[in-house]
């Protein structure tokens, strides 16, 4: 019996030894993620410059409001702090393609739907882990009936596109599936 006694407290002290240098070697590690799925690992701040206009049709306060649903997504999707200047993580870019045309014909040809897309360009700088950095162009659009005037549906369609193009930058940077 004084056997049995003796492994089993050999067992608990090995298990024990274990464990502890198991939470030391967990203790050096860390990822932050969030519930959108993100990885910010190393990235501590970010940084979201103006997105200028430079669509051949400039609609006024688009600029502001792309930078702004971005900077919104960043900030309530992740614990990253934004900072003037430049960051651990850097956003630039610009509206590229703002623009309307006829999706569909009927049978007297006139359009019947029309297609309304934007597109942005960004530029993607991970300062951390530079093979994380991108440019690329996000492009999204919606089609609407062309018995209505673009100005019936613009904003509400604009709305839509910045938001899922928004999407698409932020998986494209912090969501590496």
């Amino acid at each position: 019996m004084a056997l049995n006694l003796s492994n089993l407290k050999r067992t608990r002290i090995s298990l024990v030894i274990l464990g502890a240098i198991f939470a030391a070697g967990m203790a050096g590690c860390s990822v932050k993620y969030s519930f959108s799925g993100a990885s910010t690992t190393g990235l501590s701040t970010v940084s979201i410059q103006y997105f200028q206009n430079r669509a051949p049709l400039v609609q006024p306060g688009l600029s502001q409001f792309v930078t702004d649903a971005l900077i919104d997504k960043i900030k309530s999707q992740t614990s990253l702090k934004t900072v003037n200047g430049i960051g651990d993580a850097n956003f630039e870019g610009e509206i590229s393609d703002y623009n309307t045309r006829p999706r569909t014909v009927d049978a007297s040809a006139e359009a019947a739907m029309n297609r309304f897309t934007i597109t942005v360009k960004v530029k993607f700088t991970n300062a951390v882990d530079p093979e994380l950095s991108f440019e690329q162009s996000f492009s999204r659009y919606e089609d609407y009936n062309s018995n209505l005037d673009l100005s019936q549906v613009e904003k509400e369609l604009a709305d839509k596109i910045i938001e899922m193009i928004v999407e698409d930058i932020f998986n494209q940077a912090f969501v590496n599936w």
